[in-house]
């Protein structure tokens, strides 16, 4: 199995905008099996909490293993402490929830994320044949992200706008990862915008 690698074929300041088209990719593809993941980055104790409560079943984890961290192995929302003092301490923390059904997260989701750095993942699609371009139907690496605020795939480089990302089959640099990604990205009015991303 290879890794996907993934091309951005729209940015804007628009949330809505981008959901639309990040929506409108996904559709291009088998969605029998698709699943949606949604992760946040938050940096303040407020966001921690509107976060928590606005998404019952998230879990929130802190990626710093440098320290001994109660976060480690995540702490669904339930359980998550309010005391302010033990959370300023922790900060920040990825709040996110996974393999979820399409449709189910992702509104509610991208009017949740506020300034902070986050991420729609739609995952387990399968891309079609197109024999014209001589494109094989793709499912290990058919995926989907919406970066809000972001535009790296490292969720690192924070900006004031979203970032659409469709991902295809890692090849041999012979021009066909790109072809695939153009062909998808014609089927909703756009095209590749960057380069790859890895």
């Amino acid at each position: 199995m290879s890794n996907p690698i993934a091309y951005p074929i729209l940015r804007t300041p628009d949330p809505v905008l981008a959901l639309h088209m990040a929506r409108q990719l996904v559709a291009v593809g088998d969605r029998q099996y698709g699943e949606v993941s949604v992760g946040v980055e938050l940096c303040s104790v407020p966001e921690v909490l509107r976060i928590r409560e606005a998404l019952p079943d998230a879990w929130f984890r802190k990626w710093d293993v440098r320290a001994p961290n109660p976060f480690a192995h995540g702490v669904h929302a339930s359980e998550l402490s309010s005391d302010a003092d033990f959370l300023a301490l922790h900060l920040p923390l990825w709040a996110s929830m996974e393999d979820r059904p399409l449709g189910s997260v992702e509104e509610d989701f991208a009017a949740l994320v506020g300034p902070n750095i986050g991420e729609i993942l739609w995952s387990s699609l399968i891309w079609p044949d197109v024999p014209a371009r001589d494109i094989r139907h793709e499912a290990d690496n058919a995926l989907v992200s919406l970066l809000f605020n972001c535009r790296t795939q490292d969720l690192d480089e924070r900006s004031d706008d979203h970032t659409v990302l469709v991902h295809v089959r890692r090849r041999n640099r012979d021009g066909s990862e790109e072809r695939h990604a153009s062909w998808l990205a014609e089927q909703i009015g756009l095209s590749v915008i960057g380069p790859p991303q890895e």
